[in-house]
């Protein structure tokens, strides 16, 4: 439709609050049953995975990697491994993060029939909202359903004098455009070792401080302990068993860490004693990437008996548990449910095509009646427990979906693992001598399917969706001997890994 001022019509059939790639996936599927939607942004159209996440970060990592695997390939010539140019590899970035602009993003807005408002949103009872916008305040009436889709927002270590120092978030590492000659990153997950990586190939002497005994505590351990060598390899300090007790900046603008951490520093698999040996670790910047949380606090949510900064809890049809009425609706980070920019578009399709059915005009086949029963059955998420897949973008890369081995028999699930060398393909031979990398397999025994997977090595993330449709579609052994993979490639070991099943 339009980009409306904030005095523009005031009712519409559906109201999502949040433009990112989530909120956009949802307010564009809701619409397409002729329903009047409005999407409700305060920041750039498109959101942090367009701008501050997904994309820059990734536009950030893709140069070394690239070189890295050029310098990799037999009869590459001198200078190929040299360093990154800096200079290029931020212009790129900023392209890339289309220089904070999101006008091409509010032109698809456009595009897509949806009106788009500037402001902030806060409920003042049920389908009732208050916008805050620069061009005036006005209030906003839902028909039909409001969507939340704020997605999350970087929690804070309560470490003392931390806030002081100004550390940065995902938002001023992706978007820097000066290198700190020393960095530290306190924490593990997916955000620490990325920038870990990227940083170290931008030239940043890394430090990356872990509370816990590994990294990417989500992931298998062969693939945490992988990326953990990988970054000493190249000269990241890893540090485990951290706790930053004290932080702030001296007069000079260096920034101090007091960190208290066990005797052993580097990678490890298991702790060695408690936490002892203290150090004041002075860096130019540090990165806080301890995981992120709802981005629930100020809109509102008490007007609807909800808790402010609280995960809003939903069903598989994306509606939310505790607000009566079958009107609320939740995607994405705000969920607790998914925390990757994929799966939470997955849920805003769900959740599109159910307040499409549900609340769109009855097409004589019951287009209108609730969704997620007789043929609309699809309308329900069924993927997020059991199919949700996540790319590290490390050097090497590491992907898995499904179950670990851990998660599966913590269900009490009796599982099979199996394991290749991927350095062991023809297709990794021929790629390069110095290839490396594993596959695991997790298969339920009782039901001879695959119900998790992770790739550890090069590119690996372009393997990763085989085994999605493999584990979403529960696809058993004895029919995945059937998908014969093409030679030499790497994708091979899938006849690998069945041969070990004995099929």
């Amino acid at each position: 439709m339009r980009e409306e001022s904030a005095q523009a019509g005031s009712e519409y059939d559906v109201v999502v609050i949040g433009a990112g790639a989530v909120g956009e996936n949802a307010a564009d599927r809701a619409s397409r049953t002729g329903l009047r939607v409005a999407l409700v942004e305060e920041a750039l159209v498109g959101g942090e995975c367009s701008y501050w996440a997904c994309m820059p970060s990734k536009a950030l990592l893709h140069p070394g990697q690239a070189l890295a695997a050029a310098a990799a390939a037999p009869g590459a010539p001198p200078g190929v491994s040299d360093p990154v140019d800096v200079h290029a590899v931020l212009a790129r970035r900023d392209e890339v993060a289309h220089h904070w602009d999101d006008a091409d993003q509010a032109r698809w807005v456009e595009g897509a029939g949806l009106t788009l408002l500037r402001g902030h949103a806060r409920f003042t009872g049920p389908r009732a909202l208050h916008l805050e916008s620069a061009e005036g305040d006005i209030d906003l009436q839902a028909r039909h359903a409001v969507v939340i889709a704020t997605g999350s927002a970087p929690s804070m270590p309560a470490v003392p004098g931390l806030r002081g120092v100004r550390p940065w978030t995902s938002r001023e590492a992706t978007s820097a455009h000066i290198v700190p000659e020393r960095l530290a990153i306190v924490g593990g997950g997916v955000i620490a070792v990325e920038m870990a990586t990227a940083f170290a190939d931008l030239g940043s002497v890394v430090t990356v401080l872990v509370r816990g005994e590994r990294l990417l505590e989500r992931a298998e351990p062969f693939a945490a302990v992988a990326v953990a060598r990988a970054l000493v390899a190249r000269g990241v300090r890893v540090v485990l068993g951290a706790s930053a007790t004290q932080a702030w900046r001296d007069d000079a603008g260096d920034v101090h860490l007091l960190v208290v951490h066990s005797d052993l520093v580097g990678v490890r698999t298991r702790g060695t004693g408690p936490a002892t040996v203290p150090e004041d670790l002075v860096v130019d910047e540090v990165l806080v990437a301890t995981g992120r949380r709802p981005a629930t606090d100020d809109l509102g949510l008490e007007a609807l008996g909800l808790t402010p900064g609280d995960a809003v809890a939903v069903d598989d049809a994306m509606t939310a548990r505790d607000v009566d009425g079958g009107w609320l609706f939740a995607v994405g980070d705000v969920t607790g449910r998914t925390a990757t920019t994929h799966q939470g578009k997955y849920d805003a399709r769900v959740c599109g095509d159910v307040i499409a059915a549900r609340f769109g005009p009855d097409d004589g086949e019951g287009r209108a009646a609730e969704a997620g029963a007789g043929p609309w059955s699809r309308y329900r998420a069924s993927a997020d427990a059991v199919a949700s897949p996540q790319v590290v973008f490390t050097r090497p890369q590491v992907a898995w979906v499904g179950l670990t081995e851990a998660d599966a028999r913590h269900q009490g699930l009796e599982v099979t693992v199996l394991g290749y060398e991927l350095a062991d393909l023809a297709g990794a031979t021929v790629i390069s001598p110095e290839y490396a990398g594993r596959a695991q397999l997790v298969v339920d025994t009782a039901r001879d399917v695959v119900i998790g997977a992770t790739f550890v090595g090069p590119d690996v993330g372009e393997m990763l969706h085989a085994a999605t449709v493999a584990v979403a579609g529960e696809v058993t052994l004895d029919r995945l001997w059937h998908a014969v993979p093409a030679y030499p490639t790497v994708s091979e070991v899938w006849l690998r890994l069945l041969e070990q099943a004995g099929r």
